[in-house]
């Protein structure tokens, strides 16, 4: 059986998850078709995520693109060199290009950011607060959620604070799924983040900085980054630097606003309790909803009767199989406990991959939103949300998930 999905559908952003329930009960992958007029298999078993996130038959380089507009130009030259970055690739040329980055995400590097981020996060506080004295409203996608991970990856890439506003909204249109802009919106979109980068990588090798960016242009390795992969990773780094961190921080404040026991958990356990929350708001709301897209060289089995043919476009959707009933109980509930420390039984999420391809800047994304969380709520201890949750919008697509707006205000 085919199932029909459109991505920029309001309630299908909003809850996809009994969408998702709806596949896995046909089997571990079903083939569905999109909105666009392709079709894909989604992968929504969580076994079978991790398998398919670990096979090599299911190839990251995207297919040559058919068809479409047939339009050519500096746009499609611009979208060609962003998307040349290790997430598009596969075996020996992602690990070259993969080694090459971990330099800049160390374990060391990653934790030496921490003080920073305090910093920043009081600062995006200090203007949340501020906003709350003088409206009586806030909104903490747009006051705290987003502002936070920019400046954070501002500091990484090293780009000047009043640049970072253009930058996401560069990356939010060339993110958005087909048909919700208009084509030249997105054109401009691609040019705009070509010329940045290219700009940014010279000035990075002319005078680097200290910041995280220049260790990879300032690289004289024999296999360094060349500067189109630089460029492509520049794109990458903007693109799930900012995007993740943002979704996780907004779904987690949304949570736990609307879950006051396990807040009250989080205040007085302190730190262990909050690396909970963590882990369960990206098992429960993952910030990445897919993966990016797969492609199988040769037919694959994925048991309980599901073959994907040879050629196939397969995406898997790692919020489903967050949610998967064999694996975790519950799971449609909001259960910090289930990540207790010392609490072996919970298998873990992949809200950031599996594989090869696991998230590089995973560290990292737990890191802001270990220490932004409960400085938020120790700062605004009387915060509530201003709208009713199921009335919230959704950022629309396969890619990203998290609440669009966020309204607060403090609590009478």
């Amino acid at each position: 059986m085919t199932t029909v999905l459109n991505p920029a559908d309001a309630a299908f952003a909003r809850d996809p998850y009994p969408y998702y329930a709806g596949l896995r009960a046909q089997g571990p992958a079903a083939r569905v078709d999109l909105s666009n007029g392709t079709s894909a298999w989604l992968v929504t078993g969580y076994r079978q995520a991790r398998a398919v996130l670990a096979d090599p038959r299911f190839s990251n380089v995207p297919a040559p693109r058919a068809g479409g507009s047939g339009r050519v130009g500096p746009a499609a030259g611009a979208r060609s060199v962003l998307e040349r970055h290790m997430l598009n690739t596969d075996g020996g040329e992602h690990r070259r290009l993969r080694r090459l980055a971990s330099v800049a995400f160390t374990p060391r590097r990653v934790d030496a950011l921490g003080e920073r981020i305090a910093r920043l996060t009081e600062e995006v506080l200090g203007g949340l607060a501020e906003r709350l004295d003088r409206e009586g409203a806030a909104d903490l996608v747009d006051d705290f959620a987003f502002p936070l991970p920019v400046l954070v990856i501002g500091e990484i890439l090293g780009v000047p604070e009043e640049d970072r506003a253009d930058l996401r909204s560069w990356t939010y249109r060339v993110g958005s799924p087909a048909g919700a802009l208009a084509p030249g919106e997105i054109d401009d979109a691609w040019q705009n983040l070509h010329r940045y980068f290219t700009g940014l990588i010279a000035a990075k090798r002319e005078q680097p900085g200290e910041d995280l960016f220049s260790l990879l242009a300032a690289d004289e390795d024999a296999e360094a980054l060349d500067d189109t992969e630089l460029l492509a990773m520049a794109f990458l780094l903007l693109f799930a630097g900012y995007e993740t961190t943002m979704n996780l921080l907004a779904s987690a404040s949304l949570l736990l606003l609307g879950h006051p026991g396990e807040l009250a958990s989080a205040r007085q356990e302190g730190e262990p309790r909050w690396a909970a929350v963590v882990e369960e708001t990206l098992r429960h709301a993952s910030p990445l909803e897919g993966t990016t897209w797969r492609r199988t060289g040769e037919e694959v089995d994925l048991g309980s009767g599901t073959v994907v043919p040879a050629d196939s476009s397969v995406l898997v959707v790692l919020a489903a199989a967050n949610r998967d009933p064999e694996v975790f109980p519950d799971p449609d509930a909001f259960r910090p406990d289930r990540f207790a420390p010392g609490d072996g039984r919970a298998l873990p999420h992949v809200a950031f991959g599996h594989g090869p391809h696991i998230c590089l800047g995973a560290r990292l994304a737990r890191l802001e939103a270990t220490i932004a969380l409960p400085r938020l709520f120790a700062a605004l201890p009387a915060l509530s949300l201003a709208a009713d949750p199921a009335t919230l919008p959704y950022r629309p697509g396969l890619l990203v998930r998290g609440p669009r707006s966020l309204p607060v205000r403090r609590a009478e």
